[in-house]
């Protein structure tokens, strides 16, 4: 049997975030299941930039069934676990299963890797204080009030972490954290 890898996610979630490290991840030879709040189909969504427009666009993607619901999720059957952007952390942040699931990655050193919004619930789960994360970059603020370092870059690595900017870095993110699974 492959190794598992757990995508935490729920409505909202950018398109590209999630199905690009699920197709990724397979390629490689994991298994990978998504974990939201309820075992049903999710409806995500697309953010596009728009020159002159202050900030993303949103338009409604695809779908996708979630797994397994986060309350029946055993961390411990999973190597790694991945936390995409969209407006889905908005909310995942508030779940105390979802933070549950994440510390357990963080008290195990086990690959992490979070992308645009993600580090939202990493924030809300306590694991960031002294951490160097990525994200959308308005979410600097929400890095460094949770104790982390905030970089602004592509694919930044701090140790199990992997985090990036947004779905135009899924490329180099994908690329850092498959690094960090094969060296875990």
């Amino acid at each position: 049997m492959a190794d598992r890898i757990l995508i935490i996610t729920g409505d909202a979630a950018e398109t590209l975030e999630v199905y690009y490290p699920y197709h990724r991840l397979q390629e490689a030879g994991y298994e990978v299941d998504i974990a939201a709040p309820e075992k049903r189909t999710l409806q995500f969504v697309v953010h596009d930039f728009v020159d002159g427009f202050s900030t993303y666009t949103e338009k409604l993607g695809h779908t996708c069934d979630a797994d397994i619901a986060l309350s029946d999720v055993n961390p411990e059957d999973y190597i790694a676990v991945v936390v995409p952007g969209g407006r889905a952390p908005e909310y995942l942040r508030n779940d105390i299963d979802a933070q549950r699931i994440v510390r357990h990655f963080f008290e195990k050193n086990a690959p992490v890797a979070a992308t645009c919004h993600g580090p939202l619930l990493l924030a809300a789960s306590g694991v960031l204080d002294g951490r160097t994360s990525s994200a959308y970059p308005e979410l600097a603020v929400d890095v460094t009030t949770a104790g982390g370092v905030f970089e602004n870059g592509g694919a930044v690595v701090d140790g199990n972490l992997v985090t990036s900017r947004a779905w135009p870095d899924n490329g180099t993110w994908m690329k850092a954290f498959l690094e960090v699974l094969q060296a875990s």
